[in-house]
């Protein structure tokens, strides 16, 4: 899923057209080098024919008024609070995802953690709007430059972030917080079994009292002489006991009259629900979408 999720990301944005441009600041914003307009490879001195039509342009069109002091000062502190907030917000996926495993949060969304989440992406949601709205002059840089291509990019794996999270909190929250309250597993009532399947009938809490016998799993809830999931107080129910048979002054006549309900096999697990399954779905997905942000700012930064 990861690899097919880079793959796409990495074609759509090589199989983009990118713009020309002779500024500093568009080159930035384009990741065009200077080389695309200069002779000279750093950049200054004499024009290509390229940056000769675009420089008579800028005679024609108007400069965009330069920012004021506290303007600035304003970007800078919302950039700051972006950027912390990103660290803060990947930084915790990182740590529950690589170090305590998504498992952590299986039976129960940890508060804290969720706090975390939700106001990071809030902060993240407000000050990114600001940034664009200082960064981006025109709705024709998004769609006409690798800046704003990449931009668009990061604000859709943004809204499945979104879109997810909200969905784990209102729907597989409440589900995963019930067996929280109440972690024991239900027994199985019946067909092929584990061991550790076969362990949760011991007639303890209400659970069904079975046990194994020569590879046939019996039903002795019924019973009067398996009472609470114990027999003559010496064989508890959940277990195999094939060897105690062995011992046993009764022959296997009075094990074969309990109902049969099905098979013990080796390995056999029940499959986890579907609201688990989808958790997990969701958290590593969201891991994946942590590493295509940190792509796109790399390419941002270095391509």
């Amino acid at each position: 899923m990861a690899r097919l999720l880079l793959q796409l990301v990495m074609v759509f944005i090589l199989g983009c057209p990118l713009t020309a441009s002779a500024t500093e600041e568009y080159a930035r914003q384009t990741g065009q080098s200077c080389e695309a307009c200069h002779v000279d490879p750093s950049g200054g001195g004499e024009l290509k024919p390229a940056g000769k039509a675009f420089a008579a342009t800028l005679r024609t069109t108007p400069e965009k008024p330069a920012l004021s002091a506290a303007a600035r000062w304003f970007r800078f502190s919302v950039g700051y609070l972006h950027l912390l907030t990103a660290f803060l917000w990947f930084g915790t996926i990182l740590y529950v995802h690589l170090v305590l495993k998504p498992a952590y949060a299986s039976s129960g969304l940890p508060r804290g953690e969720m706090r975390v989440g939700v106001g990071s992406m809030a902060v993240m949601g407000i000050t990114g709007i600001i940034l664009t709205h200082f960064r981006v002059g025109s709705p024709e840089l998004l769609l006409q430059s690798r800046f704003g291509i990449l931009l668009l990019i990061k604000i859709g794996l943004y809204l499945i972030m979104v879109v997810s999270a909200a969905f784990v909190i209102i729907v597989i929250g409440p589900r995963l917080k019930r067996k929280r309250l109440d972690p024991s597993p239900a027994a199985p009532v019946g067909g092929d079994m584990s061991a550790e399947e076969l362990a949760l009938c011991d007639g303890k809490e209400g659970h069904p009292v079975m046990f194994a016998c020569q590879g046939t799993i019996y039903n002795a809830s019924a019973s009067r002489l398996w009472k609470q999931g114990s027999h003559m107080g010496r064989h508890q129910s959940g277990r195999d006991l094939t060897a105690a048979l062995a011992q046993a002054p009764h022959g296997m006549e009075l094990v074969t009259a309990l109902p049969a309900v099905g098979q013990l096999v080796a390995g056999t697990q029940r499959r986890a629900p579907l609201h688990e399954r989808v958790f997990f779905f969701m958290a590593y997905m969201n891991l994946t979408i942590v590493f295509l942000v940190i792509l796109i700012l790399a390419l941002w930064r270095w391509w």
